[in-house]
This record gives C-alpha cells, structure tokens and sequence, in this order.
C-alpha cells in the first residue's frame, strides 16, 4: 500500500500547486490536482477522509461535470455529514500518468488538458472503487 512519493512527483505538485493556485480562476482548477494527486499516492497513514474525499472529488468531476469550486464545495458540506469515512483499497498502479508528466506540457491550454488527463488516469486506476 506504500505510493512513494519521489521528489519529482513532489516538485511537480509543488509547481502545479503554485501554477493553478496563481491563476484565481473561477472554476478553481487547483482541486483536482489536489484530488488527483492524494488518490495516487495513499499510503497506510493516509487518513480515510482524505482518500474518500478525493475520490469523491475525482468523481464529481469527471463523471458529473464538477468544476473544482463546486467539489470544494461538496467537499465542505459533506465534511459536516459524516464523520466516520470507509477505507478504501487502493490500486496497485493509480494511474498511467503522473504531475510529472502534467509538468511536461506548457503552461496554459496544454496544461489544463494534461491536468485533465492526469485526473482521468488515476479515477480509471480506481475503477474497482467505483462502486
């Protein structure tokens, strides 16, 4: 169950960190790399909630047009709901592609697609949890 994080994987939500959060966009793009990058790499110290949440987040905005705003959102009032989170197990391999790979495209349109993608790769990752 142990997602290593290498340090490439680190500088590179680091830098998508700074990337999506220095933009103030409306649509708040930041979440997803938040969710995607908590749901490939869960470890045993990863807290229930948090890989709940975040696939709860890769959800809602892959399978039901979500902007990341509106998953923080759902993220917000479901953390009043419930307090007792399933555990999930995660997948041997969360997803083709990685931040690094995202790091790769330019800044922009580019990005934003590789963001997308990325998210996309990890929720497929997950399918046995779909459910």
């Amino acid at each position: 169950m142990e997602a290593t994080i290498t340090a490439a994987e680190q500088a590179a939500r680091d830098e998508l960190s700074a990337y999506t959060l220095l933009r103030g966009d409306a649509d708040f793009i930041h979440q997803h790399v938040v969710d995607a990058f908590a749901a490939q790499h869960v470890t045993a110290q990863s807290k229930p909630i948090g890989v709940a949440f975040a696939l709860i987040g890769l959800y809602l905005h892959l399978e039901r047009g979500y902007s990341g705003r509106k998953v923080q959102e759902a993220h917000t009032r479901l953390a009043r709901m419930q307090k007792q989170w399933p555990a999930f197990v995660p997948p041997a391999n969360a997803g083709e592609l990685t931040g690094v790979d995202v790091m790769r495209s330019p800044p922009g349109a580019a990005r934003d697609q590789a963001i997308e993608a990325w998210c996309q790769s990890v929720w497929s990752a997950w399918h046995d949890s779909h459910a």
